[in-house]
């Protein structure tokens, strides 16, 4: 398996936009998608799973809170490229 999607299981309940990151992932690999999304999604998701980043994971609350603002402009800016096949590809993901 992929490590993206071996590291993201970790954050499972802990994060709620694991799910998107995940739909975000499989649009990523999906051969049909544009360079230039593919390009912002990378960039999101690195800063997702990086350790050092403006707010450390570990604090309580605000941990997240500017991942998931990476990953909510993420969504804004690919918009339509995230189809629901990538979505439900990321269901898929967690119900295993």
């Amino acid at each position: 398996m992929n490590d993206f999607l071996d590291r993201v299981r970790q954050f499972v309940g802990m994060v709620p936009f694991t799910n998107d990151a995940v739909a975000m992932y499989f649009c990523m690999t999906d051969p049909n998608t544009r360079i230039e999304v593919k390009l912002t999604i990378a960039g999101a998701l690195t800063y997702f799973l990086a350790p050092v980043d403006t707010i450390p994971d570990v604090i309580v609350g605000l941990g997240f809170t500017d991942d998931a603002s990476v990953i909510a402009l993420a969504l804004a800016t690919i918009g339509s490229a995230l189809t629901s096949e990538h979505r439900q590809k990321a269901r898929a993901f967690f119900e295993n």
